[in-house]
């Protein structure tokens, strides 16, 4: 029994997630789509996955210049995720009039993103009507710092203001634009509980402080 694809698109509109714009630049050409089905894949090496579909212009680009970028957004730059999901001359003739600098790979950095992730692309595989891209990050960054990852692994943070110059300028309080139920939507500041991970600290931290 087939699944109904709408059905599907409902369950899995369930899933909260983040939005992102994919970058890549192949012979001078600027390509961006937005994408939602991102997420960190190794640690050692750091890997990350993208998923793009089959009839996406722009998954010639990425498969000619094997590199990509993923601009995570800020609540602020919904206007981005609008403008790189609608197939309009904007997009496709002028990179949505996106003001953008280029770190380690060429691919392009969007300005005052929330953080980014520039990458190669090791690995292509088939995903239904979608392609599955591993990508072997070589550069990273958030409004604090940058690192760059060489061929060994080594990571080599830098303050951001190094590139400074290049606008990666978000603000150190700004929040993710995040996607649920096919809406756009933003973190409620109210709510906070801390995660296991800070829970963890913490009590070493407090174990710590009575030895």
């Amino acid at each position: 029994m087939a699944i109904e694809k709408e059905l599907f698109r409902q369950v899995m509109g369930r899933f909260a997630t983040g939005v992102t714009v994919v970058t890549t630049s192949s012979n001078e050409v600027l390509a961006g789509l937005t994408v939602n089905s991102f997420c960190s894949v190794s640690l050692n090496p750091p890997l990350v996955l993208i998923c793009i579909d089959n009839n996406s212009s722009t998954l010639p680009l990425l498969r000619e210049s094997k590199i990509f970028a993923v601009n995570m957004l800020t609540k602020h730059q919904e206007h981005w995720s609008r403008g790189f999901a609608t197939n309009s001359p904007e997009r496709f003739e002028h990179f949505c009039y996106a003001p953008y600098y280029t770190v380690a790979t060429g691919a392009p950095i969007i300005k005052d993103v929330l953080a980014f992730i520039d990458a190669r692309i090791v690995a292509e595989y088939p995903g239904g009507d979608h392609v599955i891209f591993i990508g072997q990050v070589v550069a990273m960054g958030t409004p604090h710092q940058v690192a760059f990852v060489d061929e060994h692994g080594r990571i080599q943070n830098e303050p951001s203001n190094k590139l400074a110059t290049n606008g990666h300028g978000a603000s150190k309080e700004d929040e993710p634009l995040l996607y649920y139920g096919g809406q756009y939507r933003h973190l409620a500041r109210l709510f906070h509980k801390p995660s296991l991970i800070e829970e963890q600290h913490s009590e070493n931290v407090g174990e710590a402080a009575r030895n």
